[in-house]
Protein backbone atom coordinates (compact mmCIF):
# COMPACT_ATOMS: atom_id res chain seq x y z
CA UNK A 1 0.00 0.00 0.00
CA UNK A 2 1.43 3.35 -1.01
CA UNK A 3 1.57 6.30 1.33
CA UNK A 4 -0.96 9.10 1.02
CA UNK A 5 0.31 12.24 -0.69
CA UNK A 6 1.15 14.96 1.80
CA UNK A 7 0.99 18.69 0.91
CA UNK A 8 4.15 20.03 -0.71
CA UNK A 9 5.81 23.22 -1.87
CA UNK A 10 8.51 23.61 -4.50
CA UNK A 11 11.82 25.05 -3.40
CA UNK A 12 15.18 25.80 -4.99
CA UNK A 13 18.10 28.21 -4.73
CA UNK A 14 18.44 31.35 -6.81
CA UNK A 15 21.16 30.83 -9.35
CA UNK A 16 22.94 34.17 -8.85
CA UNK A 17 22.42 34.97 -5.14
CA UNK A 18 22.04 31.45 -3.74
CA UNK A 19 18.99 32.44 -1.67
CA UNK A 20 16.47 29.74 -0.80
CA UNK A 21 13.29 30.43 -2.76
CA UNK A 22 9.81 28.92 -3.08
CA UNK A 23 7.55 28.80 -6.13
CA UNK A 24 4.33 30.82 -5.88
CA UNK A 25 1.01 30.08 -7.62
CA UNK A 26 1.71 32.84 -10.15
CA UNK A 27 5.11 31.34 -11.09
CA UNK A 28 7.29 33.78 -9.15
CA UNK A 29 10.17 32.72 -6.91
CA UNK A 30 9.76 34.18 -3.43
CA UNK A 31 12.21 34.22 -0.53
CA UNK A 32 9.17 33.94 1.78
CA UNK A 33 7.89 30.36 2.12
CA UNK A 34 4.51 31.68 3.30
CA UNK A 35 3.92 32.96 -0.27
CA UNK A 36 4.56 29.53 -1.82
CA UNK A 37 1.90 27.50 -3.58
CA UNK A 38 0.74 24.67 -1.32
CA UNK A 39 0.23 21.67 -3.60
CA UNK A 40 -2.18 18.99 -2.43
CA UNK A 41 -2.40 16.84 -5.56
CA UNK A 42 0.42 14.51 -6.61
CA UNK A 43 -0.16 14.88 -10.36
CA UNK A 44 -0.24 18.68 -10.07
CA UNK A 45 2.96 18.54 -7.99
CA UNK A 46 4.70 16.59 -10.75
CA UNK A 47 3.65 19.08 -13.43
CA UNK A 48 4.66 22.08 -11.31
CA UNK A 49 8.01 20.45 -10.52
CA UNK A 50 8.74 19.90 -14.22
CA UNK A 51 7.84 23.55 -14.95
CA UNK A 52 10.13 24.73 -12.15
CA UNK A 53 13.03 22.53 -13.29
CA UNK A 54 12.77 24.14 -16.73
CA UNK A 55 13.75 27.50 -15.16
CA UNK A 56 17.43 26.56 -14.97
CA UNK A 57 18.43 30.11 -15.92
CA UNK A 58 16.86 31.38 -12.67
CA UNK A 59 17.12 28.59 -10.05
CA UNK A 60 19.10 25.48 -9.27
CA UNK A 61 18.40 22.42 -7.12
CA UNK A 62 14.62 22.36 -7.54
CA UNK A 63 12.73 19.86 -5.36
CA UNK A 64 9.46 19.18 -3.55
CA UNK A 65 9.28 19.45 0.24
CA UNK A 66 6.57 18.58 2.72
CA UNK A 67 4.66 21.56 4.06
CA UNK A 68 1.57 22.30 6.10
CA UNK A 69 -1.03 25.01 5.97
CA UNK A 70 -0.70 27.70 8.64
CA UNK A 71 -2.47 30.99 9.35
CA UNK A 72 0.25 32.78 7.33
CA UNK A 73 0.43 30.32 4.41
CA UNK A 74 2.55 27.20 3.91
CA UNK A 75 4.94 26.34 6.73
CA UNK A 76 7.77 23.80 6.97
CA UNK A 77 7.23 20.42 8.60
CA UNK A 78 10.92 19.52 8.86
CA UNK A 79 13.71 21.36 10.67
CA UNK A 80 15.84 21.50 7.51
CA UNK A 81 13.25 23.57 5.69
CA UNK A 82 12.59 25.70 8.77
CA UNK A 83 16.33 26.44 8.83
CA UNK A 84 16.32 27.35 5.11
CA UNK A 85 13.53 29.91 5.68
CA UNK A 86 15.87 31.91 7.93
CA UNK A 87 18.64 32.24 5.36
CA UNK A 88 22.40 31.87 5.84
CA UNK A 89 23.46 31.53 9.47
CA UNK A 90 27.10 32.44 9.03
CA UNK A 91 26.51 36.18 8.63
CA UNK A 92 25.21 38.76 11.10
CA UNK A 93 23.27 40.60 8.39
CA UNK A 94 20.41 39.90 6.01
CA UNK A 95 17.61 37.60 7.16
CA UNK A 96 19.51 36.39 10.23
CA UNK A 97 19.88 39.89 11.68
CA UNK A 98 16.10 40.25 12.01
Amino acid sequence: MSRAFTPKVITANRLLEGDAVWLTEDDRWSTDMAQAELITDEAHATIRLLDAEAQSNVVIGVYLVDAQESANGPAPTHFREAFRTRGPSNYAHGKQSA
